[in-house]
């Protein structure tokens, strides 16, 4: 996941018991469904039902994660194993009755990180540090380069070193990043790696090492893309030259602090070994499936993650849990029925590089109205809080969902949803957006490490998600009107049978 989190003062609005009731009451819609979960006659559910049993008992979004990093493992963007993952999840999807399901590829630049990840302290306190490339890094070349490095507190104190000051060095980027519930912290730290080795390079460094923008204590660096711009701020005139780029652990980068404060004005002398490559022009693409409505011409309920990952885990956190919670909760829902509206999931590819696959399925579908988009994509912990962007155009339907899911343990808020770095669609469209908040008090422990791996999800908190998202999808996939702001869809024909 990048850096697309909204930082927001949380205003929650606690729900009464009564109204609680009124919004179970509401999913009380008896439909058939057979001990086997699939549509029967003479047998009755209720989205409540279901979702309670999906709290008790999912197992589609397990299934789907654990299937996914066992049987594929890391998929970065662009490579052979992200092709292979998304082989993977369309027959996942086609064994599980979703309908046209596709692959939609688009071509992008891709790089991988190579072999060699070093760095070194050769003076005044010799030692390795455990090191990884950050995303769209130079290469060092097999010798690498050897430097002095200058220490800075945080990005801004970088922005104010003056022009040229640091000519033939290494800058090495420091913040003071904590766990929060939220993860606003990640709009705080994150800088450190997003534009850090670009104004480093503005500099005059020769490369850049940083803190990972992490909150663990292992010595494992947090990976993740940087971004290098020309003077007047663009990316894409005459392609900006990269430096070598870098992420210390966590207890490695604090080591290197220690070094600074006792060098007692000598240089600290690093060498520096980082080979990636760019590949060139490869095919990425995004995965879709259906569950059809009853009214397809309606516009469709959009579900999205992102199924790539970076490469050094198999990207169970991020974002392989998230692809099971938005399949699971779209299954749960046929259980009670046709739904009015198309739920359609979108496993977005190459996300942790670019968004690419976010742009090219907006780009692609851009005519195509979207009904309301929700995307999971911080990890499987639970669900604590509900946002929409339409609380004061369609109130009622807001407050009817956040009441639906309060039992669930999730509050009500009155923050504006923005929605997830992959329904670009749905904002270019200015659309319908919920958010559904997930507690991220350990997210940054896991997120671009090689600890994103299945062990770390809890398989109670991941059900929660399922039965948080199910209520959610079903009662948005049966609404007559307008998400957006409750009134009638002009361009929908009439629903046949209602």
């Amino acid at each position: 996941m990048i850096a697309a989190i909204a930082i927001g003062v949380m205003k929650n609005t606690f729900l009464t018991a009564a109204a609680i009731s009124i919004a179970v009451s509401s999913l009380m819609i008896a439909v058939p469904l057979a001990a086997d979960g699939h549509v029967e006659a003479g047998a009755s559910s209720t989205l409540a039902d279901v979702a309670d049993e999906a709290l008790e008992s999912d197992t589609y979004a397990w299934d789907f994660v654990e299937g996914v990093t066992t049987e594929v493992g890391p998929r970065q963007a662009g490579t052979e194993a992200e092709a292979r993952g998304r082989v993977w999840a369309m027959q996942w999807l086609r064994d599980h009755g979703f309908a046209n399901v596709a692959d939609e590829p688009f071509e992008m630049e891709t790089w991988v990180p190579g072999d060699t990840h070093r760095a070194e302290i050769t003076s005044p306190f010799p030692q390795p540090l455990i090191i990884q490339p950050l995303g769209g890094s130079a290469s060092t070349g097999p010798d690498g380069i050897t430097a002095e490095v200058v220490m800075f507190e945080n990005v801004d104190a970088l922005r104010a070193a003056p022009e040229g000051s640091l000519e033939g060095k290494i800058a090495y980027i420091s913040h003071s990043m904590t766990p929060t519930q939220d993860g606003s912290q990640y709009g705080f730290a994150g800088p450190a790696r997003w534009v850090g080795a670009g104004i480093a390079k503005q500099k005059g460094a020769v490369a850049t090492v940083i803190k990972s923008v992490g909150t663990d204590y292992h010595r494992n660096p947090h990976v993740g893309g940087t971004t290098f711009r020309n003077r007047d701020g663009s990316t894409d005139v005459g392609r900006p030259v990269p430096t070598p780029a870098g992420a210390l652990s966590l207890p490695d980068a604090a080591n290197l602090e220690r070094m600074f404060e006792r060098a007692d004005g000598r240089p600290i002398m690093m060498k520096l070994t980082l080979t990636p490559q760019d590949l060139g022009t490869t095919t990425s693409g995004n995965v879709v499936g259906e569950i059809v409505g009853r009214n397809p011409s309606l516009p469709p309920v959009l579900l999205a993650c992102h199924l790539d990952s970076w490469w050094n885990a198999p990207g169970a956190f991020d974002d392989g849990a998230g692809c099971g919670i938005v399949a699971a909760a779209a299954l749960n829902v046929q259980k009670t029925g046709q739904p009015l509206r198309t739920i359609r999931v979108l496993f977005a590819g190459a996300e942790e590089v670019g968004l690419f696959g976010s742009t090219a399925y907006s780009q692609a579908h851009i005519d195509e109205p979207i009904g309301v988009g929700l995307e999971s994509d911080f990890g499987a912990d639970r669900v604590w809080r509900f946002e929409s962007n339409f609380r004061e155009g369609n109130p009622d339907l807001h407050a009817r969902l956040a009441s639906a899911v309060a039992r669930f343990g999730v509050a009500n808020s009155s923050i504006v949803a923005r929605g997830g770095a992959d329904i670009n669609i749905v904002r270019d469209q200015g659309g319908a957006i919920i958010d559904l908040q997930q507690d991220g008090t350990r997210y940054f422990d896991l997120h671009h490490t090689p600890d994103d791996t299945l062990d770390k999800i809890d398989p109670v908190q991941l059900r929660q998600n399922v039965a948080v998202w199910t209520t959610i999808a079903g009662i948005l996939a049966n609404e007559t009107t307008s998400i957006q702001t409750g009134g009638p869809i002009p361009s929908a024909p009439a629903i046949a049978g209602e």
